[in-house]
């Protein structure tokens, strides 16, 4: 973390200096805004999170609750969720808090009665090597209020807007702030207007926002319904604290997720098939009560004593996701350019158990985010929105394809080997089924092919292999030069809309100091030509530098002057953009990342941390375009 740039200030180095006008939050009769998010759930506040660091960007977040939300229904934290939450700094809160899911164990009915269940195995929950981050459990709202305390903290101050429900909006033809909007006190005393221009809708799978926009979710329910019930227990189960998954014979399944704290526990239980002319009356017909009855049944011989229940609903299993995440119809893609999106349940629903919604959700959100920022501060133009809903369409699909296969396996019984015919699901099956689908569940296997100008295809993949071009950048251990600091390269990142240039040096180290002079001095450099005079010289391409020799080996003073930059109002020295090997814990990242030792690789890291090109250190011509088909010139 690197403060006092700027001067020395006492206090929380967490709490920036507020700009200009912050804490002025009046409403005017004529309210603009550069965006309004409607609805404070995790897709909204990650997008306001982003956007609350640019003074210069004016944001407003509407939420139709009183008051910030006490108790969220989602809780599973994906691996790459975490990586996510360290970008803004909070990655070590989620850590410390959560339950960290590190195995999971799985429960048939037993051999010699299958009236009582037995334990079939143990599977690591993450794979090694898959993540620095582990998997864990936390409850959403403590997710949220993170980020609002980081909106509180950031320049803008920016706080939500409670009690105003979205009502309709327009979108004019043109205009500085074409989309008209009309909001409405949730208690009925006023209606207020206000003018964007952009409205991003996180408000849920009955979004008001998605209905303005004429876009319509596709899919079904699969009439099935399961009820969740958050306890504190007294059981002999002996995996209660283990994530479990535990097929009865006859009562049905239960998904176990132990609960942050160390004594509250879940269980997602299957309720069976639904009556579709019976939808309406779910929560009314299985109470905690009954949801607990089940699976004191399916839990047989243990027992299960409830002393207290904190939450608990019923939903029925549906996959659905939106034709269209935008306000352009496909019939007009090419002729207009977006003004409306939406994001997270707004886009896409599916069951709770493969714990995807609320990490999908936020993925949407980090990806739009820091395209609105550079669309905004007139770093790209407003072409580059398109790619919002080209690259999460595609994500979304994936996520309801295989939470139907999931809550397919989930749902089923499992088989009687006395009874073959009766079909279900062995339990071998469901094992190799969670193992097969880590990569999925743990959030790294996004993967944005090459149909928009910010993934370039594949052709020197290989001097990078283990930096899949369209996938995230996976972090390696690294010591940094200036200071000794062991840490991970991925955690320099920050939420700042900012480009990474990771470059790692060649043998000689002459390929990469090449690079950097060009970097600083050529006319045709994208840093030169993209930064806006007056800021940082990393504030929208980022340099890094990893050598191959290890930290004592390289003096600071040798290195090329881009790599130690000078920054803010003192023109103070920058040393953290250079980094070496971690040669005293295992293979350095040259070998775990497959970076070619001889001619070293230039990867370029997108703002939400997925990995945009790989290059050679000399292709200074492919670097400058590659920017130059969608950044501006300053």
């Amino acid at each position: 973390m690197q403060f006092y740039l700027n001067g020395y200030r006492p206090g929380d180095p967490d709490l920036q200096a507020a700009a200009p006008g912050a804490t002025d939050r009046a409403w005017k009769p004529d309210e603009t805004v550069d965006v309004l998010v409607v609805g404070s759930g995790p897709a909204g506040v990650v997008l306001a999170a982003q956007l609350a660091q640019f003074p210069g960007i004016r944001t407003r977040l509407v939420e139709r609750r009183q008051g910030p939300l006490e108790l969220g229904q989602a809780d599973g934290v994906a691996c790459r969720t975490v990586e996510m939450f360290e970008a803004f700094g909070l990655g070590a809160k989620l850590r410390r808090e959560g339950y960290w899911v590190n195995e999971t164990a799985f429960w048939r009915p037993s051999p010699g009665d299958r009236s009582r269940i037995a334990r079939t195995g143990r599977v690591q929950d993450v794979e090694d090597g898959l993540s620095e981050m582990p998997h864990l459990i936390v409850n959403q709202a403590r997710m949220q209020a993170y980020l609002l305390d980081f909106m509180r903290q950031s320049p803008t101050r920016l706080e939500p807007d409670y009690g105003l429900e979205f009502v309709d909006l327009a979108v004019d033809a043109e205009g500085e702030h074409p989309v008209r909007v009309t909001l409405r006190e949730v208690d009925g005393s006023a209606t207020r207007t206000l003018r964007a221009k952009y409205v991003v809708g996180c408000d849920g799978a009955r979004s008001r926002v998605r209905q303005a926009i004429g876009a319509e979710p596709l899919g079904d329910f699969a009439n099935h319904a399961w009820g969740v019930v958050d306890m504190l227990a007294v059981t002999d189960f002996p995996d209660i604290r283990l994530k479990a998954a535990i097929q009865s014979a006859d009562e049905g399944n239960i998904l176990l997720i132990p609960r942050e704290g160390g004594y509250l526990v879940r269980l997602y239980v299957d309720l069976g098939e639904v009556d579709p002319a019976q939808r309406s009356d779910l929560r009314e017909r299985y109470t905690a009560d009954k949801i607990i009855e089940v699976a004191q049944r399916v839990l047989r011989p243990y027992t299960l004593e409830v002393r207290d229940v904190a939450w608990s609903s019923v939903y029925e299993v549906g996959q659905r996701v939106t034709d269209r995440f935008d306000d352009v119809p496909q019939a007009q893609a090419g002729a207009r350019l977006p003004r409306v999106f939406i994001a997270g349940d707004a886009c896409h629903t599916h069951s709770a158990k493969a714990g995807q919604g609320m990490n999908v959700s936020m993925q949407d959100a980090f990806n739009l985010g820091w395209k609105l920022v550079s669309v905004l501060e007139g770093r790209a133009g407003p072409e580059l929105l398109r790619t919002y809903g080209v690259e999460r369409h595609a994500i979304a699909q994936g996520l309801i394809d295989f939470d139907k296969e999931w809550s397919k396996i989930m749902a089923s019984p499992p088989k009687d080997p006395r009874r073959p015919e009766l079909g279900g699901v062995d339990p071998a099956e469901l094992q190799a089924y969670f193992v097969k689908s880590g990569r999925y569940t743990a959030g790294v296997a996004t993967h944005y092919p090459s149909e928009t100008v910010l993934t370039a295809p594949p052709v020197h993949q290989h001097l990078a292999s283990g930096f899949t071009i369209g996938m995230r950048f996976h972090s390696a251990p690294v010591i940094r030069l200036a200071d000794a600091k062991p840490m991970h390269l991925g955690h320099a990142a920050r939420a700042d809309a900012a480009w990474r240039l990771h470059a790692f040096a060649d043998a000689s180290g002459e390929r990469l100091r090449a690079l950097a002079d060009f970097l600083a001095e050529s006319p045709q450099s994208p840093i030169r030509r993209f930064t806006p005079e007056g800021a940082d010289i990393d504030s929208v391409i980022d340099l890094r530098a990893i050598f191959q020799q290890g930290h004592r080996e390289i003096e600071v003073d040798k290195l090329p002057p881009m790599l130690l930059p000078r920054k803010g109002r003192f023109g103070l020295i920058d040393y953290e953009k250079v980094f070496c090997p971690d040669l005293k814990n295992g293979p350095d990242i040259f070998t775990l990342r497959g970076i070619d030792r001889g001619r070293g690789a230039l990867v370029v890291v997108r703002p939400d941390q997925y990995v945009a090109n790989v290059l050679p250190l000399e292709a200074h011509q492919a670097l400058a375009d590659f920017f130059s088909a969608f950044l501006r010139q300053r």
